[in-house]
């Protein structure tokens, strides 16, 4: 019984789940960088996601074309936001740099998601006297000298 015991001691632990060894090493190469759990999560899960979106075709197989293709349709059916796609784009450019040895030269020609316009929501002066007129006393001054002064804004940056 100690025997078989020390045999299962010695031997490696399983994958998770049953991983692929790819994913296994991008896994390893991620927390011996001292990635958060959070990142190497996501990045396990785009590597994952980018194969199967090749059929299953290993990385090593594959070039920019693919990669390309990958980021693409991302963009284009996938809908994804900018910051997703980059996060994509981040997780291709490490795998193939630091596990395949094989850093990506150019990605060529790749469909950009769109990032939003980011419009300031600011209030006419009728809207401002309408919430003014709501308010008395202390709160009404507070709010008067806030707006006055530029500070009733929802960046706060700006306003220190």
């Amino acid at each position: 019984m100690l025997g078989a015991l020390a045999l299962r001691m010695s031997s490696p632990p399983p994958t998770a789940g049953g991983g692929s060894p790819l994913l296994e090493s991008v896994k390893q190469a991620l927390v011996l960088r001292h990635y958060s759990p959070r990142t190497v999560e996501a990045y396990v899960a785009w590597v994952r996601r980018f194969v199967l979106f090749h059929r299953k075709r290993h990385p090593q197989s594959m070039s920019t074309q693919e990669v390309s293709a990958f980021l693409s349709d991302l963009a284009t059916r996938g809908a994804v936001s900018a910051s997703t796609q980059n996060q994509a784009l981040a997780t291709l450019l490490f795998l193939y740099a630091q596990i395949l040895h094989r850093p990506l030269e150019s990605i060529g020609e790749v469909v950009h998601a769109k990032r939003p316009a980011r419009l300031p929501v600011v209030m006419t002066s009728a809207e401002v006297d309408a919430v003014l007129s709501k308010l008395d006393g202390l709160w009404r001054l507070m709010a008067s000298l806030l707006y006055g002064s530029g500070c009733a804004c929802s960046n706060a940056r700006r306003c220190e």
